[in-house]
Order: C-alpha cells, then structure tokens, then sequence
C-alpha cells in the first residue's frame, strides 16, 4: 500500500502495469507463459510450470483443463467425454457438480475446478508481486467470448477465493484486439492523415480475430475505430471445448491403437503410460508445426515394451481433419452474424498456441486470400490486451490507454422458457454490452397469484436443450382470469457480461430479482469465504515445504562442503570429530527428510 492508502497496479493476469508501461512478467521459471496446471506431490503442490514438467509420472494427481469444468453440471455431455480422457478422478457432488478427486499428504482430497483455477490466478498474483515489489489486489481477467453467464461467475469467483478483486472481465479475442489495435495505432494514424479524408471514416479498420488455445477457440470480429481507440465487437462465435487437447487426444488414441496393433495389448487403462504418451504427443505436435515428420519414443511404456513411431504432420492433419474444418465453419457463422463479407476483413489476427498449426494457417489464408497477421505473439496479445485494460480501468496508464472505449457484446442468448418448453429470446446474441431488455409476458391460467420463470443462455428452439442459469419466482399476483395479469421482465447486462433478472407485476409494481443459486455454478458467500481459508492454508503448506526444502538442501551443502574441507585440514583430532560428524549426518537425512524445520 503506498502513502496515500492504495494498493499497487491492477494486473492483467500474466503481465503488470508499472510506471505507465505495459510489461511481460515472467514466472518464477523465467517463462512468459505458465501453464495452467496443478499438481499434487507427496507433501507439496507444484503450480504452472513445475506441475506440468511432472505430469508423466504424477498423472492422477496432475489438474489441468480445469477450463472446461468451470460453471458446467457433471451431466453435461461435454464433461462425461472429457472424464474419459483425464487422467485424473471426476466424481459427481452435491448439484450435479463436477468434483476432482487427488491425494494430498495421504489422504484424499475433493476440489471444485472453481478451486483449481484460483490456484493458478494465485499463483500469477504472487508472480505479479514479487515482479513489482508490491501488493496486487485488483485485477482484469480474460475469459473465452463464449463462456456462458455460469462460467463467468465462476471464474470472478475463482478470482475472489485467489484474493484478487476482479474489476473486469474481458473476452479473449477483444484483448487480443486491442492489443492489435495499440500495436498498430501509429500506423492507423498516418494512413489518415496521407490520405487527407474525414478521420472517421478513414479510421475504421476491420479486424478478425482467430483465437484458438489449449481448451478453447473463439472467432470475433471487430471494427477500430477513432484512431485505434474505439473497438467495437460486431459479432461473436465459439465452442468452449475445441482446442489443442482435442488434437493431442486424436494423436494419443491413434498411438494406443498403433500399440494394440502390434503388441495386442490395450494400454488405455494404465494412466501412468497414457500420461507419458500424452506429453510426447503434446511435444510432437509442437515440432510438427515446423518439420514434417518427427518420432514418438517412450522406453518401457506399457507391460516393459518400449515404443516408437513416426508421426508425420500430414497424418496429424488427417486425424484432425474434421476438427480444422469446424474452426472454418464457425468462422463463416460468425462473418454471416456481423454481416460482413470476407472481404470486408481488413486483417485476420491469429491468437493462442494452436494457431501455430500449418494447416489451420493454410485453410485461413486460402479463405481470406491474403497472409495473416504477425504482429502479435499468439501466446501473449490476450493478456496484454488485459493489462491495458487494467491500466485504464486502474487511471494509471498513458493516453493512449486512457482514450480506449469498448463496446463489446453478448455472445449467447439470453430468455425464458414459455408454454410448451419455448425458449423465448429476450436478448439476441451479439447484442452490444452493457445493456437492458424488457418484455411482457401473461398469465396463462385463471387466477394464477405466483408464477416460475426459467432464465436459459443458449441459441436452441427448445428451452430445455439450452443452458439454465436459474428459476425466478414472482408471488402475489391478483388472481385474475388468463390474460388479464401481465409482468415484465427485464434482463440487464453489465460490462463484464454478467447477467441480472427482474419480474416485475405491473398492475401492483412488486418486483423480485433473480439470485443465481449454487445449482447454477454460483457460490454462496460463505463457501467463498471458506476457500478463501483453504487457500490461505495450502499457501501456508506451500510455503513450509519450500523451507523445509531449503533446510535439507543447506544441510546437504554442509556436508558435502565439510567433505571436501576435510582434505586440506591437518588437525588429526578435529579431523576424527568431523569424519564421525559426516556419516552420522548423512544417515540422520537419510531417514528424517519429513523432519520439520525447526528439528
């Protein structure tokens, strides 16, 4: 906290703002990136890139994608296809929520992946910390456009129990978008003023975004506008469980079947080799989007049979084939939402890891009949967008970030479930945010006095086949024949695309609000506050591993310093001391390495 009582920088997860500067910060591997895993180890928990390095030979208790179970019901048949691919144990909890199953020193342990994930944050706010020398409270974190209302809320719960006051969420492919934009400003500047034409009209550039990760792949289209400072979202499409662990799972099954072919042993249930083979096909998709061909080799993977194969990128691109061609056509979906021609794009930006793909470059290129943006590391541009975007919320940033206006929108939409199981559309998707809607509905019974209404996300005919985000009931109304009694509803929602539900009775005026329950992905107060205490409490734990850790490793030094001292050393008395010191040490380490610090 600084002399006039406010905490440092808001943060961009993965990057800070210090001294009116946009900066990547490295983690504590001197990487720019860290991955978003957690892992479990006999006494300790390893985060980012120590969890990852493990994950061959620790996969049970190895956390990742935990993306793809943030806000979503253990019914849900995205998460039983996923639950067949991890390694590690899903169970169903109280809800029909989705529960990790991990042993923690000897005992087993249940997480939420809303638990999973403010792992990670804190561990990026640490990162942000000891970078500035400074508290960090506030924060602007990204979220695929396509989260619906319950993975948002999720993930600023996830925030909240990491101990990071979220002011903002922003979609990923709008970040990556202003980062573009502030990138290019300059350029967009001097081409206006060359060409001597009104400065709005010359200013408009569109842009597309491709943004396609490890979990996730969304595709938005923007307008800048005003010299680089105006980004105004026209549409957005997405599938928030289409990425590069997709195409690493189509490598692996094709691998386990290459195995069974010649050795007519199935190795799908031994984890430990299936975690083994996932990081080599992880690693040889990366060398393929560079070479042609490259080997998988694994010594004793399964039963003690060591195996080895080519793998060339044209049988990568054959196996996912199917996957590439729908990242094409939700593109065309989203060009037919914004109105646009493909020729009206201005310039394709690529975002995220899997954009590195040869062939997912090619299909864009041959669509778009010009080469794509490089401008932009794929890996960082979403959370320097972020940071910009905490810099300006935080009034800490130069005027260029000062200057940004967002218009973004909603990217599902958003109702109620009428007679006969109708998903009735009050706000369309890519309805520009924030905003408020409202639409009168009738009693459809005699004398009905209370009535339930269903909220749903989602683009279906039928309610039912769409997201439920919640149940809001209005009692009190005058009984009344069918049709006489009518109420409003009012959906309002705000920058961070969250969304809030009012029924309103309009002969009386009472008004209820809709509460998101927990049923929906939604944690109570209470439960944030016991994570909150949890997270205090493994960050304890952390912390006494690392000097126990410290401890046994100074006491290694000693001896092994002491050995080598002993050879200059020409005192036989003090000599015997030591050479009976050495052994006695040595054998102590050997068999208390659980010791506590102060032992």
């Amino acid at each position: 906290m600084d002399r006039r009582g406010n905490y440092g920088p808001a943060i961009g997860i993965d990057l800070g703002t210090n001294h009116d500067r946009i900066e990547i910060i490295p983690n504590d591997q001197g990487n720019r990136t860290t991955p978003s895993s957690v892992a479990f180890v006999d006494a300790a928990r390893l985060i980012g890139d120590n969890a990852k390095n493990q994950v061959a030979m620790n996969p049970t208790n190895t956390i990742f994608d935990a993306k793809r179970l943030i806000g979503r019901r253990f019914s849900d048949s995205k998460v039983q296809d996923d639950i067949k691919l991890w390694p590690f144990k899903v169970i169903k909890g109280s809800d029909d929520t989705p529960k990790i199953i991990v042993s923690y020193k000897g005992q087993e342990k249940e997480f939420l992946a809303v638990e999973i994930s403010s792992m990670i944050l804190g561990k990026m706010k640490e990162t942000a910390e000891a970078y500035l020398g400074k508290p960090v409270q506030k924060a602007v974190i990204t979220v695929p456009a396509y989260f619906n209302d319950s993975q948002r809320q999720s993930t600023k719960d996830a925030g909240a129990i990491a101990g990071l006051n979220v002011i903002h969420m922003i979609n990923e492919p709008t970040a990556a978008a202003i980062a573009y934009g502030l990138d290019n400003k300059s350029d967009i500047s001097s081409k206006i003023s060359m060409l001597m034409l009104p400065p709005f009209r010359k200013s408009k550039k569109n842009v597309l975004v491709f943004d396609l990760g490890g979990g996730t792949f969304d595709v938005s289209i923007l307008t800048l506008g005003q010299g680089g400072s105006t980004f105004e979202v026209k549409a957005v499409v997405g599938d928030t469980h289409l990425g590069g662990e997709d195409f690493d799972s189509r490598m692996v099954d094709h691998c386990a079947r290459e195995f069974k072919r010649r050795w007519n042993k199935d190795l799908t249930g031994n984890k430990r080799a299936m975690g083994r083979l996932r990081c080599a096909c992880e690693k040889a998709k990366r060398i393929l989007s560079c070479n042609t061909i490259t080997s998988i080799e694994l010594d004793g993977l399964h039963e003690g049979i060591d195996f080895s194969m080519k793998f060339s990128r044209a049988k990568f691109e054959e196996l996912n084939m199917d996957y590439f061609v729908k990242c094409i056509e939700t593109l065309k979906a989203c060009l037919n939402d914004a109105k646009m021609e493909k020729s009206c794009v201005n310039e394709v930006i690529l975002v995220g890891g899997s954009t590195r793909i040869p062939k997912v470059r090619c299909m864009l290129r041959e669509l778009f009949d010009k080469e794509l943006c490089k401008s932009l590391n794929p890996d960082e541009a979403v959370a320097y967008g972020a940071a910009v975007m905490a810099a300006k919320l935080d009034g800490k940033s130069d005027r260029s970030c000062r200057d940004l206006v967002l218009l973004d929108v909603t990217p599902l939409s958003l109702g109620v479930e009428i007679k006969g199981e109708v998903f009735d559309v009050v706000i369309p998707r890519n309805t520009p945010i924030p905003t408020k809607k409202s639409k009168n509905y009738s009693t459809t019974e005699d004398n009905y006095t209370s009535i339930t209404f269903k909220v749903y996300q989602g683009e279906r005919t039928r309610s039912t086949d769409n997201h439920l985000l919640g149940k809001l009931t209005i009692s009190g109304i005058p009984p009344a024949p069918k049709g006489v009694e009518k109420l409003k509803k009012y959906f309002e929602i705000d920058a961070n695309g969250i969304l809030k539900v009012t029924s309103k009775i309009l002969s009386t005026g009472k008004m209820e609000k809709l509460i998101i329950t927990n049923k929906n992905g939604r944690l109570s107060k209470e439960e944030i506050e016991k994570m909150v205490n949890d997270a205090e409490k493994y960050k304890e734990d952390d912390l006494e591993y690392k000097k126990k850790a410290d401890a046994l490793n100074a006491l290694r030094d000693c001896i092994y310093n002491m050995r080598n001292k002993m050879k200059t050393m020409a005192q036989p008395g003090r000599l015997k001391k030591m050479e009976n010191a050495i052994p006695e040490a040595s054998k102590w380490l050997e068999h208390n390495e659980a010791a506590s610090v102060d032992y």
